[in-house]
C-alpha cells in the first residue's frame, strides 16, 4: 500500500494563486507543477470556501520544489516566446532582402 503524496499548505496556496492570476487553464498549470488537474481544481474550490485555506505545517522541500517548478514554467514560456520572436524576425529580414 503506497502512501499518498502530501503537499504543504504553502505549495497549495501558491498553486491556487498561480491558477487565479495566470491566463492559462487549471489543467495546464496542474501539468506544469506536477499535480492532477482535479486536485488543483479542488484546492481552488477549497481556497474560495475557506478564510484561511490549507492550515498546517509544510515541508520546506515541497515549498522549494513548488518554487522551482514555477520558475521552470516561467522560463519555459519566456524561451518559447523568444524562439517565436526570433523566427518571426528571421522571416521578416529574409523577406526584406529580396
Amino acid at each position: 500500500m503506497s502512501k499518498r503524496k502530501q503537499y504543504s499548505p504553502e505549495f497549495k496556496r501558491e498553486a491556487v494563486e498561480l491558477a487565479r492570476r495566470s491566463g492559462t487553464s487549471c489543467r495546464q498549470i496542474a501539468q506544469e507543477i506536477g499535480v492532477a488537474p482535479s486536485l488543483l481544481n479542488r484546492w481552488v474550490r477549497e481556497a474560495r470556501a475557506a478564510e484561511k485555506p490549507f492550515p498546517g505545517t509544510g515541508n520546506p522541500r515541497d515549498e522549494e520544489l513548488a518554487r522551482l517548478k514555477r520558475e521552470l514554467a516561467r522560463v519555459t514560456k519566456e524561451r518559447d516566446f523568444l524562439k517565436d520572436a526570433a523566427a518571426y524576425f528571421a522571416r521578416e529580414s529574409s523577406n526584406g532582402t529580396r
